[in-house]
Parts: C-alpha cells; sequence; structure tokens
C-alpha cells in the first residue's frame, strides 16, 4: 500500500517532528549536551518508523517536498536579509582561509575513500562516491556523478551515492554540536560583547516586540520578492550559460535589499527576519531528514558505515586542527568549526542548524553565519568538480 503525503499534511508532520525533537533533547541529557539540533533527532525517529512501516506491513510512505524546497528558498533569504556589508568584508580573510580549508578536506576524502576502496579490493570508483563525491557533494552530486559512473560500468553506482550522502547527512548533524561545544568549553570562548548583548536582547525579548504584525507583512513580502527575483537571476544566468544554485542567488538577492534598505534609513525588522529564517530552516531540515528511505540503505550498510566512520573522523580532525586553528582559535572559530562539519559531510542546511544549536546555547557569530553558507553554496561545489576530475586522471582510473 502507498500512502502520498502532500502539503499542509507534509507541513503537520514536519511540525511534530520538531516538537518530538526538541521534547527528547529536554529529556534526554547526551542530547542536550552535545548540541544535536532537535530536527536531526526527531527527523531520524520518523525516517525509522517510515522504513518499519514499510519493512514490516508493506506500508509505503511518500512525502511530497515542494514544501521543503520553498523553505530552503526562504531561509537562504534570511540569510542575506541579515547580512551587512561591513561585516562581510570583516568575514572576507576568513572566507579566503577557509576555501583553502575546503579543498584541503575534498582531497584528504578522496584519499579516504578509494584508499578503502583499494583495500578491500573493490574499484576505486567507488572510493570516490564514498569521498568528496557524496560527502562534500550531498545527494545531488552523488546522482550525478553516481549515473556516470553506473554508465561507465560500476554497478549499484548511483545507489551507493546516495546512501553514503544520506548518512553522511546524519553524520554532519551529529558530530556538529559536540565537536563546536568541545571547543567552546575547553578554551572557555565568549562571543564578542556587541553581539552578546544583541544575543541577550533577543533572547529576553527586547527585540521581539518590535515585530508587530505589519513588520511580519513586510518580512514575508520581502521574501518573496528575495525567491521570486532570484529565480529570475539564475534564469537569466543559464541563458547565458552559468548555473547557480537557487537558495544562492537568492540569498544575493536578500543581502542587496537590507544594504539598500540601510542606504534609504528603511532598515528591515530583525527579529521578524531571525523568527522566518529559524522557523524555515527547522522545516527544512525536519522535511529532509523525515523523508530519508533508510531500507535503500540496508544492503550497503556495511561497507557503507565503515566510510562513514573513517569520513566523520577526517571531517572532525579538518574541524579542530584546521578550521578552528587557522581562523582564530575564538569563539566564532568554534562555531564555524561546528558548521564545517555539517558542510563537508554533505549539506549546508546540516551545517547551519549546527550553527543554529550552539549559537543558541552559548550566544550569536554572525561571522559563521555568513561565511559557512557562501562556501558551501559555491565554493564546495567548484573546487569538487576540478578534485574529481584531478583524481580521475590519475592512474587508478585512466591505467
Amino acid at each position: 500500500m502507498e500512502i502520498m503525503v502532500e502539503n499542509l499534511d507534509v507541513l503537520i508532520v514536519a511540525i511534530l517532528v520538531l516538537y518530538l525533537g526538541r521534547l527528547l533533547t529536554g529529556k534526554v541529557h547526551f542530547l542536550d549536551t552535545y548540541n544535536i539540533p532537535p530536527a536531526v533527532t526527531g527527523g531520524i525517529i520518523c525516517s525509522l518508523l517510515v522504513a518499519l512501516l514499510q519493512g514490516v506491513w508493506d506500508i509505503h510512505i511518500i512525502f511530497d517536498l515542494q514544501l521543503r524546497d520553498l523553505f530552503l528558498l526562504f531561509f537562504f533569504s534570511t540569510i542575506g536579509l541579515g547580512a551587512k556589508l561591513r561585516v562581510l568584508a570583516a568575514g572576507g580573510k576568513t572566507l579566503a582561509l577557509l576555501t583553502i580549508v575546503a579543498a584541503v578536506l575534498l582531497v584528504m576524502q578522496n584519499i579516504t575513500g578509494v584508499g578503502l576502496a583499494l583495500l578491500v579490493g573493490t574499484h576505486p570508483g567507488y572510493g570516490l562516491l564514498g569521498g568528496s563525491i557524496s560527502f562534500a557533494g550531498g545527494h545531488g552530486t552523488a546522482i550525478a556523478w553516481g549515473q556516470v559512473a553506473a554508465e561507465a560500468g560500476l554497478q549499484g553506482a548511483k545507489e551507493f551515492g546516495i546512501a553514503c550522502a544520506t548518512f553522511g547527512l546524519i553524520a554532519g548533524g551529529v558530530i556538529g554540536g559536540p565537536v563546536g561545544g568541545w571547543l567552546i568549553k575547553k578554551y572557555q570562548l565568549r562571543p564578542e560583547t556587541e553581539t552578546a548583548v544583541d544575543h541577550q536582547e533577543i533572547k529576553t525579548g527586547v527585540t521581539s516586540k518590535a515585530a508587530p504584525v505589519e513588520s511580519v507583512l513586510g518580512t514575508l513580502l520581502v521574501l518573496a520578492i528575495c525567491v521570486t527575483a532570484g529565480d529570475l537571476v539564475n534564469r537569466y544566468l543559464s541563458m547565458q550559460g552559468v548555473s547557480l544554485p537557487g537558495f544562492l542567488t537568492a540569498m544575493m538577492v536578500g543581502i542587496l535589499i537590507t544594504n539598500l534598505s540601510d542606504v534609504f534609513g528603511k532598515p528591515l525588522s530583525r527579529a521578524a527576519i531571525d523568527t522566518a529564517g529559524a522557523v524555515s530552516l527547522h522545516l527544512f531540515l525536519a522535511m529532509s531528514l523525515m523523508s530519508m528511505q533508510l531500507w535503500s540503505l540496508a544492503s550497503a550498510a556495511g561497507p557503507i558505515l565503515a566510510l562513514v566512520l573513517a569520513q566523520t573522523l577526517v571531517m572532525t580532525l579538518v574541524a579542530v586542527y584546521l578550521v578552528f586553528a587557522i581562523t582564530g582559535r575564538n569563539y566564532d572559530s568554534a562555531v564555524m568549526a561546528s558548521g564545517f562539519c555539517g558542510l563537508g559531510m554533505g549539506a549546508t542546511p546540516v551545517a547551519i542548524a549546527n550553527i543554529t544549536a550552539i549559537t543558541g546555547k552559548f550566544g550569536p557569530s554572525p561571522k559563521a553565519f555568513l561565511v559557512i553558507p557562501l562556501i558551501g553554496a559555491f565554493f564546495v561545489d567548484l573546487l569538487n568538480v576540478v578534485i574529481i576530475k584531478f583524481f580521475l586522471a590519475t592512474p587508478f582510473f585512466t591505467a
């Protein structure tokens, strides 16, 4: 039997999943201590229940994810709307440094994946699929390259890539909080005074009182403009032969709008934007995780688990000894290390969820919220293509 969950029903399930995650976080000490995002906890439990229904009672639950994609665009629009040019300028050096780190991570992931493939005597192509293609690249890259590999003769390449990307998505959400929290506690780090004051105002509700109905409606209008204008920009660029992810152009439109509004003395409501961003992120992540098809991963669980453990170790070492170390070993560095874990294991939204969990507990980090999405939206994918093609040109693949 097949059950299609659509539109508002998907939204209802996602909200219930979030409530479940929050309930468990409040009651399970481990989840709270290691800053596991509620959407990750609730989403994984929901996907396990869906897999159980299919495996035991042959009930197939299929989620319509159109709303999920819209919430993704809304969320990145709020990231852009919260970005001021002075903050972006301050993050320029950090962005350059972390782009280099991202390149190092991609190479290390592929060395790890190919090395494990050769160790067990399988084709190194599976190692690349179990490297930067699926983990840093995520589901989209895994599907694209998996199709290429399948056409080249690697049986089950697409399914293997999707499975690695799925487990990577989970791992990125699980390790990011513990890594960031450990660094903050070990080095007794605190956010900068100015942002800490802003954070305290938000927590105590001082700024939230300045978000009347007019501000909420205005924010919804601006979000709709960001998404629509971003789509128009994408269509124009595609006609010129340039392809960019939709959430990147929506974010860029948001940056333009918020800075122009300041120039004309019409600043946007920060409280309304923050609330819209938090809601959009949580719902997107909940919908993504609750809809994972875990039953499709069972046949390759052993090799994939070994790959995930190895890549998780690589990611953790990179986050602690590269990301944290070269960006100043301060509070922002720890938060970015947490976000980088989610980014490097498969999805920018997971990176943002990690950052949100950390900053919600310890204080804000505007730089992390700006730098990590920019790296994930553009630089990682660009670098990944170059590095994948470099590995394909090595003797392991040309011989």
